[in-house]
């Protein structure tokens, strides 16, 4: 007789924040630094960055709306709305003071809107293989777009996919997007075969275009704070015209940033899987302590 598996022990806790009940994982101690992952992440894909920077850190992680086991928002997400939520998680933690920012990929353009709407609460911003987009021009109408993802992801979930090709999907696009070999993780299957996951990442991909805009009109008349920032680049090896380019993307992103400019290699775009010790070492490297702190590779 085949036995029904137990539920996965929930980690961390949830918070109210912006009216969204919100997954949130605090760990470590020190100068608060908060991991935010990429389009549809999950706060899981920071394990080996947290293990690793939670003795030198507070490190927090925390699923954004609909994402990972956070519950869903009530409007499709906005530039200035995701730097906002992070700057209200903070204050509901109690860190009211400066906080370093790590953002992947999308989250770059949240870590980098943090910086420019909160210069205050801004200690630092670590942008790991973050988003580039030069001269983003959303063809569609915001609503219309959005209307138009909500539709589709409610069409999945209705002809029940989500439950079938999430967590297949989901493990195809992390054997993509990394260089190493690395074993599912337990929640991936939990999470990903739910609507409220799959309706998450298809509205995060619909937004990407106008978040990238809204975040184009932010550097105009915000300008980023005196805090450090690195952008951080995967390179997987290979001397391929779209790898190499991408590398020069990332470079001008530093250079418009003031920032400074690293690569994580040998590496995928899920740099926090295949060097979490490239990620730890960049926070660190902010505040100068870097060179004082044992990193230890995974």
């Amino acid at each position: 007789m085949s036995r029904t598996p137990r539920p996965l022990p929930t980690p961390g806790r949830f918070l109210r924040v912006d009216g969204v009940p919100l997954h949130v994982l605090t760990e470590g101690s020190g100068p608060v630094c908060v991991l935010s992952g990429g389009l549809g992440m999950a706060w899981f894909d920071w394990d080996a960055v947290a293990a690793l920077l939670a003795p030198h850190r507070t490190v927090v992680r925390f699923d954004r709306p609909g994402l990972g086991l956070s519950a869903p928002a009530p409007a499709p997400p906005t530039l200035a709305a995701e730097a906002d939520r992070i700057a209200h998680l903070l204050d509901a933690l109690g860190h009211f003071g400066p906080a370093t920012i790590v953002g992947h990929s999308l989250a770059g353009f949240h870590a980098e809107a943090f910086a420019r709407l909160h210069p205050d609460r801004c200690a630092g911003a670590v942008l790991v293989d973050g988003s580039v987009e030069e001269r983003p021009r959303p063809w569609l109408p915001r609503a219309l777009r959005t209307a138009w993802a909500g539709g589709l992801a409610g069409a999945l979930s209705a002809a029940g996919l989500p439950r079938v090709l999430g967590p297949v999907t989901r493990r195809l696009i992390g054997r993509v997007s990394t260089v190493g070999s690395h074993p599912p993780h337990p929640w991936e299957r939990a999470g990903y075969r739910t609507s409220r996951v799959v309706k998450a990442c298809v509205l995060e991909n619909a937004t990407y275009p106008y978040q990238a805009a809204e975040l184009a009109a932010l550097r105009a008349d915000h300008p980023m704070p005196g805090a450090p920032v690195t952008v951080l680049a995967a390179y997987d090896g290979s001397e391929t015209a779209g790898q190499l380019r991408w590398l020069e993307r990332q470079r001008a992103l530093a250079a418009e940033l003031g920032g400074r400019f690293a690569v994580a290699a040998p590496a995928g775009h899920l740099v926090m899987a295949d060097v979490p010790e490239s990620v730890v070492r960049a926070v660190l490297d902010l505040s100068g302590t870097g060179r004082d702190a044992a990193v230890p590779s995974v």
